[in-house]
């Protein structure tokens, strides 16, 4: 099954189509998001959620808050994308996807006011690089699977914490992408998915969509994981990331670090799937990586029934950050970066064009 998360519906003006992830598992809602304020709100509530998806969602936000305005002068037209850039970069902080996407669909609209393009042609330009993005991410899902399904042996089985699969891009996901591209090679790989704190992403989403495409997926709380390795059910542990640091230091949804720490102690492959777009080359270190922090609610009465204590004080970092040195590798569309260096990790931002 490939989930199509998002997507831009007609030319211009048109809209984009998003599955309601909050909704998920007992729910499967479309939203059609028509302003650039539906999808900030979209990317802040979850509705659009996992790194490269959100960075999808930055380009066909920015052509949300530009397209009605391809009348108005190239100078218009720039200082609104400025503006809309400015406006959807608040929406979120630890996932650079969202931040990156911002940025390129910015230097597409300065470079082709330095050109002297019209507002309409430079409207024009927003568009194709919106679908470019969306398209190429697509691309680099399959590469990273099938680069990551040479890691598995027929009748291996993964662990993965949270959702990184097609739900949390354009096609196959990071993550989840070898495992899909190895079912598609005739191997048989069976999943443990971490039910993971505190949206429970792991439960509702990638337990959903991997039971959704018949592939063997068994459901845990967090706090298990050290028991499955210990019993000797888990061949490796994919990840996906959020954002990833120069040294290899790379933040994901809260209880990675503690998934990478056991699987150290059990002598178990670690490895992060994650496209070079993934990869902060301005921060040096994992501890430069802003950390998102929620609201109460979601622990104190999650899904609308408490289940602490009025009052309780609650601490709910979304994110933590795994050392690099934890890492066995990390799956790339232009290979895997083994036991990420800094050199290493430049080595592979060079080889894809983003040094």
């Amino acid at each position: 099954m490939t989930v199509d998360t998002i997507h831009w519906e007609g030319s211009r003006p048109g809209f984009a189509r998003i599955i309601d992830q909050t909704l998920l598992p007992t729910e499967t809602k479309l939203l059609d998001l028509k302003t650039v304020e539906q999808m900030f709100d979209a990317i802040k509530r979850l509705a659009v959620r996992g790194a490269p998806a959100i960075g999808v969602a930055a380009g066909f936000g920015v052509l949300l808050g530009i397209q009605a305005h391809a009348d108005k002068q190239a100078d218009d037209v720039l200082g609104r994308t400025k503006e809309t850039c400015a406006w959807l970069a608040r929406a979120r902080p630890t996932a650079v996807n969202l931040f990156w996407a911002l940025e390129r669909m910015q230097a597409r609209a300065t470079r082709d006011h330095a050109a002297k393009k019209s507002g309409k042609e430079i409207v024009d330009g927003l568009f194709d690089e919106a679908q470019r993005i969306w398209r190429e991410d697509g691309e680099i899902c399959r590469k990273i699977g099938a680069i990551g399904a040479e890691l598995l042996k027929d009748g291996a089985t993964v662990l993965t914490h949270c959702n990184a699969g097609a739900l949390a891009t354009a096609d196959y996901g990071t993550a989840l992408a070898p495992i899909y591209v190895a079912r598609d090679q005739g191997k048989t790989i069976k999943v443990f998915a971490d039910e993971t704190r505190p949206l429970l992403q792991g439960a509702r989403l990638t337990a959903w969509e991997l039971f959704e495409s018949k592939i063997d997926v068994t459901l845990i709380t967090d706090s298990m994981a050290g028991r499955v390795m210990f019993e000797g059910r888990i061949d490796a542990v994919f990840v996906g990331a959020d954002r990833i640091a120069k040294n290899g230091d790379t933040a994901n949804k809260i209880g990675t670090y503690s998934v990478a720490v056991l699987a150290k102690e059990h002598g178990i492959p670690f490895y992060v799937c994650a496209p070079l777009s993934t990869f902060d080359e301005k921060i040096a270190h994992g501890d430069q990586i802003p950390i998102e922090e929620r609201g109460a609610e979601e622990i104190t009465e999650g899904f609308g029934k408490r289940t602490a204590p009025v009052g309780v004080k609650v601490y709910n970092p979304a994110f933590d950050v795994t050392p690099a040195r934890l890492i066995r590798g990390i799956i790339t569309e232009v290979g895997i970066i083994e036991r990420p260096t800094t050199a290493r990790v430049e080595a592979a931002l060079k080889k894809g064009g983003r040094l």
